[in-house]
């Protein structure tokens, strides 16, 4: 299928044009008498979105629900991605993550109604599709700030918004979705179909002053995937950049997902008198993300003792060869990421008078995530044992998609997806780290646990005040004081897995043996041919784990980044602001000024390997404090009644990623056969890193200019210019460090000839880099009405956004995380009389993104970015005349039509592929009553 594409500039220039064109039409008949039409459904989405645009002091971008539980998409991370400025980012085939201007979700502030939330994440950055779009109304996205936002981000701050019953009529919804997916599950356990359920009431009694909403959601999304991911590009000589270098190995495989999520979302409001409003809202989350992984891991260059044949080189690439000598390990992995999150609110508004009210709220939050990865190994027998079969034997050839493999030109390669051929062990010899405990074999681990576990609770208190005022330009003034108590923890716990056979029966004697997957386990085959792989054996690996199995080893004991990784980090902050508002002829806006002044502290651990070859734990601690000072500018010039003039100025920050506030010490080793026999120290089995809690915010002075032409209720122009002077940045630093002086001889060079790698990278986090993000918005909002009558209920909305930033420390440049340099949005549309069909399509270029690397922990890659198309058609049967399905409305809609792909690169060479996914689209199809 040929995908469509954009024509971005020219796409922008006619719809310009079509705009200037069409404003003589449209004013000669703003005079006459016209009859009032009422529009719902998208078109009064688009209007009220346009509406609080138009009203706001600051320079923002919102996002309206069509009807209650009925936003424009299933994701409010799909919504979000869709408006001016900001790019979507997937992760495993879902928009997760958010960037505002340049600045992925770990520099972007998000609220619920004002208020921080938390995320169920490894850091800071909130996760949007925990959030279901079925419970909230809108959201309001902040690119310029006031003072009275006392959660800011360098990028933005995002406010998710929910129902407030006493400011709605009566609403009772029920909305129902049936999900499939079209890339056929390759694991025969797992579905590709799902649904959704929600139900949303809202009602106000005893004379409008009591008000209750409750909103609940349930959803089970399935996913799947096709993966390549490469270990990395080896130097072959060793000599430096602009050297050969060649794919180092591989670990692929197929993924199947199950995300399971329940919500229960609930509002009461109560007004007693026209002085006095209160309300008390609370929020449960429960989600459950079930994945299976499996695949194939074969070593290349860095395979140990592999014999490879390197046919074509370009560039410096090799991009063609062949492989033979290293036995594959067959991957039946399994992942269970389970979160909980619980907030609740108080908040309480008393009008002292006609002109002053006074305003409390507390809140409290707390989330948890619990996630095991399983790690299953076997293949055609233990390593190093008599046993064992044939290696594998390969070619391949490097493609836009990664590896794609073939047969050895003269070699065979067993087949692994009979069962006779494969037993339950580790075909590699990488438990050199546990063979001081199972009698001095490296060859013991048959699989790995990584088990890390977060916890993170958030309480807070802000009394403010607001008034009018009459002191010269000044009408009115707002002040108050906001505390927050913020703790996030992480235990990494990890062990080693040892299967049946490597002790004899008695549990004690190592026998240095095997056995076949045991027939209760096996659920069938799993299929690899979309990297020429063919078929391997499927079996239940998180089962085999469960039922205990396995014999396991805690690798706390052996590995000394398990107590590294394990911290706290505290933050308590006090925010006081003040805010004065100003008006004078065409000119209103404020003024404003944040004290803020933070105490941080966190605890941890400096690990490394003893003399007795097991982990040597130290707790350690760190604090620091300090106050910053926020001002910020917001004017607009009222040019017309459509014609407004914007100017912002502010200094806003980002707080520290908090797993870079850890203070820790850590100096690690990897006891894979081909790491230890090298002297790259980019291909060490040596690495260190250390946490810095002294870390203090990103810092931004930023400034806007927005022109904004509002020609219709549901048409407007918007060209906007800002520009971003960063300060304090956040750097990792990576220093060959020379580790001799931590060699244990008989542990660190067990079962091999020599250990040759002696140095490593130790990797730190320092304040030094500054930087700038400029960029230009363009968007369009054009109703066709504007042009015939006959037009009326088409549409579309268009945005283009063009980026430049980096970060410069030293004379090295590096890219800002979540910055693409161009992005492209487009909705066209239609709705009248009750049907609906729209055409969404988003594009962003190449930005820095993170990806899971060894023990899940995170590491840069460069996402190639990409270009999404969604669709939906619906109808509403309140326009049909049809009264018994007066309230019905049924839709479908389709995700990712052109089957886009995921593609991470190395920064260096976008040939050097680190990471392919395939997802295949996705439908829905919708049931939407309201009573």
């Amino acid at each position: 299928m040929r995908k469509p594409t954009f024509n971005h500039m020219l796409a922008l220039a006619t719809t310009m044009a079509m705009v200037a064109g069409s404003q003589g039409v449209y004013a000669q008949g703003a005079d006459e008498q016209v009859e009032e039409v009422t529009v719902t459904g998208f078109r009064a989405s688009l209007q009220n979105s346009i509406a609080t645009k138009q009203a706001s002091p600051s320079v923002v971008e919102a996002l309206t629900a069509e009807d209650i539980g009925k936003l424009p998409d299933t994701s409010i991370a799909e919504s979000l991605a869709r408006l001016p400025g900001l790019t979507g980012e997937r992760r495993d085939g879902r928009t997760s993550g958010i960037s505002v201007r340049g600045f992925n979700e770990n520099y972007v502030a998000t609220t619920l109604n004002g208020r921080e939330i938390l995320g169920i994440g490894d850091n800071r950055g909130v996760e949007y599709d925990l959030y279901p779009s079925e419970i909230l109304s809108g959201a309001v996205v902040y690119k310029t700030p006031d003072a009275s936002k006392v959660h800011q981000g360098l990028g933005g701050i995002v406010d998710l918004q929910t129902i407030r019953p006493l400011e709605r009529d009566r609403i009772v919804t029920l909305n129902a979705n049936y999900e499939f997916n079209e890339l056929s599950s390759a694991n025969p356990d797992y579905d590709d179909t799902g649904h959704r359920l929600a139900f949303i009431y809202s009602d106000k009694f005893a004379d409008d002053t009591v008000g209750v909403a409750l909103s609940i959601a349930t959803m089970e999304s399935p996913s799947q995937e096709e993966q390549f991911r490469g270990w990395g590009y080896a130097d072959l000589d060793n000599e430096g950049p602009g050297e050969v270098v060649a794919l180092g190995g591989h670990d692929s495989f197929v993924r199947s997902a199950l995300m399971e999520r329940d919500t229960y979302a609930g509002v009461v409001q109560f007004a007693p008198n026209d002085q006095w409003t209160f309300a008390l809202d609370a929020l449960y989350i429960d989600f459950t993300d079930s994945k299976v992984f499996r695949g194939m891991e074969e070593g290349t260059v860095w395979g140990g003792g592999v014999t490879n044949v390197h046919s074509v080189i370009e560039n410096n690439l090799v991009t063609a060869g062949e492989w033979s000598g290293f036995h594959s390990v067959i991957r039946n992995d399994g992942e269970v990421k389970e979160g909980e999150l619980t907030t609740f609110g108080f908040n309480a508004e008393y009008l002292i008078n006609d002109d002053w009210s006074l305003t409390l709220d507390v809140s409290s939050g707390e989330s948890s995530k619990d996630l095991l990865n399983i790690e299953s190994y076997s293949g055609v027998g233990r390593a190093g044992t008599a046993t064992q079969g044939a290696p594998a034997a390969r070619s391949y050839v490097l493609t836009s998609k990664g590896a794609i493999f073939g047969p050895h030109s003269t070699l065979t390669t067993p087949d692994y997806s009979n069962p006779a051929n494969i037993r339950l062990a580790g075909p590699q010899a990488w438990g050199g780290a546990i063979a001081p405990l199972v009698g001095g074999q490296n060859n013991a681990q048959d699989g790995f646990v990584n088990n890390p576990y977060f916890e993170e609770k958030l309480d807070a208190v802000r009394l403010q005040a607001e008034g009018d005022v009459e002191f010269s330009i000044i009408n009115g003034v707002e002040f108050g004081i906001n505390y927050s108590d913020r703790t996030k923890s992480k235990v990494n716990y990890g062990a080693f897995l040892t299967a049946p056979g490597f002790y004899a029966a008695d549990g004690v004697t190592i026998a240095n043996g095997d056995v076949a997957v045991p027939d209760e386990y096996i659920v069938g085959t799993a299929d690899l041919s979309f990297l020429g792989l063919g078929s391997i054996l499927a079996y239940d690996g998180i089962g085999i784990y469960k039922d205990g199995l396995y014999r396991s080893i805690d690798a706390t004991t052996t590995e000394p980044n398990r107590k590294g990784d394990t911290y706290e980090v505290t933050e308590k902050v006090t925010t006081a602001y003040g805010l004065a508002k100003f008006e004078t002829g065409i000119l209103t806006g404020n003024i404003g000024l944040q004290v803020v002044s933070s105490d941080q502290s966190g605890t941890g651990f400096d690990a490394y390997t003893g003399a007795d070859t097991f982990v040597a734990a130290i707790p350690v601690s760190d604090s620091d404090k300090y106050t910053k000072l926020l001002p910020s500018l917001n004017m607009n010039f009222q040019l017309t009644d459509e014609q407004i003039l914007r100017f912002a100025a502010s200094k806003t920050a980002s707080r520290a990623r908090m797993d870079a506030m850890r203070p820790n010490s850590v100096i690690g080793f990897s006891f894979d056969t081909a790491r230890r026999s090298s002297s790259d120290p980019q291909f060490s089995a040596w690495d260190a890193s250390e946490g810095n809690t002294h870390l203090k915010p990103i810092e931004a002075i930023q400034s806007d200019l927005s022109y904004e032409y509002y020609f219709a209720d549901d048409g407007f122009v918007s060209l906007t210019y800002f520009y971003k002077d960063l300060q304090n940045w956040h750097l990792s630093e990576s220093v060959v460090t020379d580790f001799t002086s931590w060699i244990i001889p008989g542990y660190h060079d067990a079962g091999i000839p020599e250990l040759v790698s002696t140095s490593g990278l130790t990797t730190r986090t320092f304040e030094a880099g500054s930087g700038y993000v400029a960029g230009n918005e363009v968007q369009v909002s054009l109703p066709f009405h504007v042009f015939s009558d006959a037009l009326d209920g088409f549409g579309i909305l268009t945005s283009a956004t063009f980026l430049d930033g980096e970060i410069d420390y030293d004379g090295e440049k590096q890219r800002i995380p979540g910055l693409s340099k161009e992005s492209y949005q487009l909705t066209v549309y239609f709705e009248k009389g009750g049907f609906e069909f729209r055409v969404s399509g988003r594009k962003r270029d190449a930005y820095l993104s993170e990806e899971r690397g060894v023990s899940l922990s995170l590491v840069p890659a460069v996402d190639q970015g990409g270009e999404l198309w969604d669709a939906q058609i619906g109808y509403d049967f309140s326009e049909s005349g049809i009264k018994s399905l007066d309230g019905l409305t049924l839709t479908l809609q389709a995700q990712n039509l052109t089957d886009e792909e995921t593609i991470t690169t190395q920064e260096t060479d976008s040939r050097q592929i680190n990471r392919y996914q395939h997802f295949g689209a996705n439908y829905l199809l919708g049931v939407n009553y309201k009573f």
